[in-house]
């Protein structure tokens, strides 16, 4: 577990632009139990969380196809309901990665992009690919 003023301005990076953070597993829960369209955003301290993800997550929901739902955990901090949306990308193939960006429509996960597809990448790559997954599936 991280310092909490170390983690705060990460996670009110995207908290203040509409993402609604998951605390607890009943709140993950209620996510998969919705029958729409959903970005989860795994947080995290890690640079490349704070020079790819969060950057182009912020530029890509500006886009008019984003989904309306936006959410966030923050690993280290959040940890239940990281576990717990991790449950969930584990069924669909994909091992725990921190950042992480998903595009959920109940249980199932139809895009991820993991760490290793946004570390050392130009944010405004990471929202172009996360624009596409957009029009494809929103």
């Amino acid at each position: 577990m991280y310092p909490e003023e170390m983690y705060k301005p990460m996670k009110e990076e995207l908290t203040s632009k509409g993402f609604e953070e998951l605390l607890t597993e009943k709140e993950v829960q209620d996510l998969v139990n919705k029958d729409e369209i959903s970005l989860v955003a795994v947080n995290t301290v890690c640079g490349c969380a704070a020079s790819s993800m969060r950057p182009a997550v912020l530029e890509a929901v500006k886009h008019g196809k984003a989904p309306k739902n936006l959410f966030t955990v923050f690993a280290g901090v959040d940890t239940k309901a990281t576990n717990k949306i991790r449950e969930y990308f584990n069924k669909a193939g994909y091992p725990p990665s921190s950042p992480a960006i998903s595009l959920m429509k109940g249980e199932q996960v139809l895009f991820m992009l993991q760490r290793k597809d946004i570390n050392g990448r130009d944010p405004f790559d990471v929202k172009d690919e996360l624009v596409k997954a957009f029009e494809k599936y929103c």
